[in-house]
């Protein structure tokens, strides 16, 4: 009786020792976990404060707005990768393992991602070379718009009809890409077809006149008026002027108009297709 009694209170002893064990277990790792918490908040304000302030110092350095906005997504990637690394080493995570864990895996995820390296790669060649910068009009490969943002692995556009558009870096460095607003000055082009028997000076004073009245019209290069073909069904005068980039889309169709009525004012006749039918002979 004595020796159960003894027994008993031994496995009693080594009962409370393992809940003893067991809470301060739980005590210190609750404590880790808030502290680790506590490293989130803090950390999360303290990379709000940092990029603010960055784009501040960008912005007061006037620097161009597609780096400050790819400046901005690095720096704000890799201080999200110092707190995470931060918040593990709290927890009880060896971070030189860890490391080692990550560099193995960055490898593997490495190969697979290599696309997205591409298009980190296209980013810093777009802001080196600058072929277009946030703000410009392109035609890229499949793909028009404006460029709103260049960031680590995309540049954002948008469309006419204001759509957003994320294009892979690595395709925009990597394929012809057409900058409309990269030249402050562009030409515009028309053809104009008139009816045969038409007389050609006649036409071409008018649309003189039309061109003389505009004033986003440049006189240098001079504009160009001249018969550029005689085709099936009608003449073809060719009209070439050079006018601000800003300013070319609305130069182009309202000329279109103007002409239209002006020649319909001046008895200037537009031409419809021809058909000529020979009779058989029996």
């Amino acid at each position: 009786m004595i020796l159960f009694l003894l027994n008993t209170s031994a496995a009693g002893g080594k009962l409370e020792q393992a809940l003893e064990k067991l809470v301060d277990f739980g005590m210190d790792a609750g404590k880790d976990i808030l502290i680790a918490i506590l490293i989130y908040v803090i950390g999360r304000f303290i990379i709000k404060q940092i990029s603010a302030l960055v784009a501040r110092i960008l912005e007061k350095r006037k620097i161009e707005t597609s780096v400050q906005t790819f400046l901005k997504s690095l720096i704000k990637i890799l201080l999200n990768m110092i707190l995470a690394f931060a918040i593990i080493g709290k927890l009880g995570v060896e971070t030189t393992s860890f490391a080692a864990l990550l560099a193995s895996a960055g490898v593997a995820v490495g190969m697979a991602l290599s696309g997205n390296l591409s298009n980190f790669a296209g980013g810093l060649i777009i802001l080196v070379f600058k072929p277009f910068k946030v703000g410009d009009y392109i035609d890229g490969p499949g793909v028009s718009g404006t460029i709103k943002e260049i960031q680590i692995f995309h540049t954002i556009l948008s469309t006419l009809d204001n759509r957003m558009i994320y294009v892979p870096n690595g395709s925009l460095s990597g394929n012809a890409v057409t900058n409309y607003s990269k030249q402050d000055k562009r030409r515009v082009e028309w053809v104009f077809g008139v009816e045969y028997g038409e007389d050609v000076k006649k036409v071409r004073a008018v649309l003189q006149r039309i061109i003389n009245a505009d004033s986003r019209i440049l006189d240098t290069p001079a504009p160009l008026i001249v018969l550029g073909s005689l085709s099936a069904s009608s003449i073809d005068i060719t009209v070439r002027v050079w006018v601000k980039s800003v300013d070319y889309w609305n130069v182009l169709y309202d000329i279109n108009e103007i002409v239209y009525t002006t020649f319909n004012e001046e008895g200037i006749g537009f031409p419809f297709p021809q058909l000529t039918l020979h009779q058989a002979k029996d």
